[in-house]
């Protein structure tokens, strides 16, 4: 009996398939490489001053907390958490608001039992501004006011 031939099988050889796994390879590559930057992340100066005017929002919260901390010190311990969310926040938007600066403005809480909903009513007033300010923003910067504004109205859930 003589040996039978051996003809090469039908498909992909080791070397085709090799070579198609790097073909493969470069076009995902580049196709996953980062495009140039997007001409809607370009700050304008309009944006800039709104994210700006944010920063002054944020901070008139953070005093806001202070001046409800100190009206009512139960009030104070109870939204001490809270307080220091909202200033997690002002370092955020300034860090995203390079230029801005300025003193946080004074903030004097009503005294007597409405202290916690006049925190409230000023949580509130923070996230309604940050969130039409969003609006106006693109990219990382609306992501931020957004984030911001989401959490604010969790704050606000918790002060009822």
């Amino acid at each position: 009996m003589s040996p039978i031939p051996m003809t090469p099988s039908p498909g992909f050889s080791r070397r085709t398939l090799l070579a198609a796994s790097a073909a493969g390879l470069a076009v995902l590559v580049a196709g996953c490489s980062s495009p140039p930057a997007d001409e809607r992340e370009q700050v304008t100066s309009k944006q800039a001053d709104e994210l700006a005017a944010q920063v002054a929002v944020q901070q008139t919260l953070v005093a806001a907390f202070a001046a409800a901390g100190a009206a009512d010190p139960a009030l104070g311990a109870e939204v001490a958490e809270l307080s220091s969310q909202a200033d997690a926040q002002l370092s955020r938007l300034k860090a995203a608001s390079p230029g801005s600066t300025g003193s946080p403005p004074a903030a004097s809480a009503p005294t007597g039992p409405d202290v916690k909903a006049w925190l409230r009513g000023q949580v509130a007033a923070a996230a309604t501004s940050h969130a039409s300010a969003a609006v106006d923003q693109s990219g990382a910067r609306a992501a931020l006011l957004g984030s911001i504004a989401a959490g604010l109205r969790g704050q606000d859930g918790r002060l009822a």
